[in-house]
């Protein structure tokens, strides 16, 4: 047999602090804009949005350059944002209950400037009505469901696996998080894998489908109506894919809670079931604090969530998500013009 191959000593998770002075220019910059704009969401906002993170510290700008560039970690995590407690205001029950969207607004704006320095942020028309600034909090309907409202374990994944539109980078900014619930990461250049192995999960052999969110919101969507969306035509007629791809440092593409390979396929079943153990080894905790913003190259990594208790009463973890595309003109057929940003 020829010899397992572990794809590269790059750490998982990388760190970068700001130092007090950028993190009081940072700040400045915020408030110049959340003076301009009355939402992140803004149409103008967004799209000047690469303009305005050119203005954010140098060192920064560097850190998150070469994350990008250079892929020797899986995620960054860029720490020194000041957030202050009582003025974000009380964690809602539900998504779509913010007392005063107005008080994250700064916040919102820094998560979408990070994230225009990797790429351009879009949504889903099936998730959070279609917005491109999530909620990432536990709501007591959804408490024992697969979802970044769930307090189960929330089994590792790539961010939207299923999906060839997927983004390339998931951002998470931390609001609120008292009991350090933390979210874990693993790095597919951390696995070791047999030769065998490996080549199998580079052939398309493996079936991945939408999750519960992605299906429950499809499914309202078409209501009354005779029309099939895409989503549910990827539940049951999904392509099968490869879960490694790429050159010799792999990326990958799985979400064991929502996948399977070809059916019978013995060989598949225990190349998977290989790459999962490895994975799970691998995982890393990382406590999303307030003010930290986690970056995952959903290329090269998987995330999840440790399963928690909450208490419904204002003051549970609560996080504001973005996703980013390196490349948003490949999903054109499922977005209704070139310059919009929701996948149909």
């Amino acid at each position: 047999m020829a010899k397992a191959s572990t794809y590269s000593p790059a750490e998982t998770v990388a760190y970068f602090d700001l130092e007090e002075k950028e993190s009081r220019q940072v700040d400045d910059l915020l408030v110049e804009l959340a003076g301009r704009y009355r939402s992140a969401e803004d149409h103008e906002f967004v799209a000047t949005s690469p303009r305005h993170a050119a203005r954010l510290p140098g060192r920064l700008l560097d850190a998150v350059g070469d994350f990008r560039r250079e892929e020797t970690s899986a995620a960054l995590v860029l720490r020194g944002l000041v957030i202050d407690d009582a003025e974000i205001g009380p964690t809602p029950l539900r998504w779509r209950q913010q007392v005063t969207p107005v008080s994250t607004l700064r916040q919102e704006m820094y998560l979408l400037l990070v994230g225009a320095l990797l790429g351009e942020v879009f949504g889903w028309e099936t998730l959070q009505d279609a917005r491109l600034v999530h909620d990432v909090l536990p709501m007591p309907t959804e408490k024992n469901q697969q979802s970044g409202h769930g307090t189960v374990r929330l089994e590792w994944h790539t961010e939207d696996g299923f999906h060839p539109f997927r983004c390339d980078y998931l951002l998470l900014l931390g609001l609120r998080n008292p009991d350090d619930v933390p979210t874990t990461v693993a790095g597919v250049d951390a696995v070791t894998l047999s030769p065998e192995h490996q080549e199998v999960l580079r052939q398309a052999r493996f079936l991945i489908r939408p999750d519960t969110e992605h299906l429950k919101h499809a499914g309202e969507l078409v209501a009354g109506s005779c029309e099939v969306h895409s989503m549910q035509v990827m539940q049951s007629s999904p392509e099968p894919c490869a879960v490694l791809f790429g050159g010799e440092q792999p990326y990958l593409r799985v979400d064991p809670a929502f996948m399977q390979p070809m059916p019978g396929d013995r060989d598949a079943k225990e190349a998977l079931t290989a790459l999962v153990d490895q994975l799970e080894q691998q995982l890393r905790d990382v406590v999303v604090g307030p003010g930290d913003l986690l970056i995952v190259d959903n290329y090269k990594a998987v995330h999840g969530r440790s399963a928690f208790h909450a208490r419904y009463d204002g003051t549970d973890r609560w996080l504001k998500k973005a996703v980013f595309a390196r490349d948003l003109r490949k999903s054109r057929p499922l977005r209704s013009t070139a310059g919009a940003r929701v996948i149909h």
